[in-house]
């Protein structure tokens, strides 16, 4: 089957301009263009499509999509990874809104709020067995404390920066960068640095900062609720091999 542009932009939310500058780049062909210099896409295309919105999601920008595209040829592969992710956000998601509607019952009916109702999906304590397990009760007492003292306003913009260094590593690493190169090292600088920011965890000790953070990096990968912050598998292998190499080299 085939679909006109203006069908596609319909179906996906998006512009027939927006379709066309996806052509002009080399992002995104047509099947092909008819005699009245119409474009029409194929299931092909609109599956390619699909992949490259699920990436914009990601806050990638056009020409890291283009790259990762590129890179990954197996698209079933690919789809899965995305699914994992999205299951995970709607998971997230569908706690906040319980939340949010337990709330409001509560508030109609003047019942009790409890905070274990009201911010189930928001909680940013959602590994604390984990925590306390691997770095014991009192890092995560600690770093906890340091977090409610924030106001909401600071915990926003503290919540974006690692928002935002997340999207850093997906961009680096569908970029092919090597993972002990200086762009890659100096991202893990980074990453470490907003590790120890956080009062309590072990990698504000010199003593521990080590095996820490490769703990941490191989958690990564291993864990896919961290791999999915990092664009999946692939994203997050590229951040424990730079992580690695930075603390065999720098702590």
């Amino acid at each position: 089957m085939e679909w006109s542009i203006q069908d596609v932009a319909r179906a996906a939310g998006t512009t027939s301009r927006t379709l066309r500058h996806y052509d002009d780049i080399g992002l995104l062909a047509p099947a092909r263009i008819g005699s009245n210099g119409y474009r029409y896409y194929d299931g092909e295309s609109m599956v390619r499509l699909q992949r490259i919105l699920l990436l914009r999601e990601l806050g990638l920008s056009l020409p890291v999509i283009a790259e990762v595209l590129s890179r990954q040829t197996d698209t079933e592969s690919a789809l899965r990874a995305h699914v994992g992710w999205l299951r995970d956000e709607q998971s997230r998601i569908d706690r906040q809104i319980g939340s949010i509607q337990r709330t409001l019952t509560a508030m109609k009916h003047e019942g009790a709020l409890t905070m274990e109702t009201m911010f189930d999906g928001f909680d940013h304590t959602e590994h604390r067995e984990e925590v306390e397990r691997r770095w014991g009760a009192d890092a995560y007492a600690r770093s906890a404390q340091w977090w409610e003292s924030k106001t909401p306003e600071e915990q926003g913009r503290w919540q974006e920066a690692v928002r935002a260094m997340n999207r850093d590593w997906i961009e680096l690493a569908a970029s092919g960068a090597d993972p002990h190169g200086d762009a890659a090292q100096a991202l893990a600088e980074r990453h470490v640095a907003w590790l120890a920011s956080v009062p309590g965890t072990p990698a504000t000790d010199p003593r521990t900062a080590k095996d820490y953070v490769t703990g941490l990096a191989a958690m990564y990968v291993a864990d896919a609720r961290f791999a999915a912050n990092y664009g999946g598998e692939t994203g997050a292998s590229f951040v424990r091999d730079a992580l690695e190499r930075y603390a065999d080299t720098r702590l």
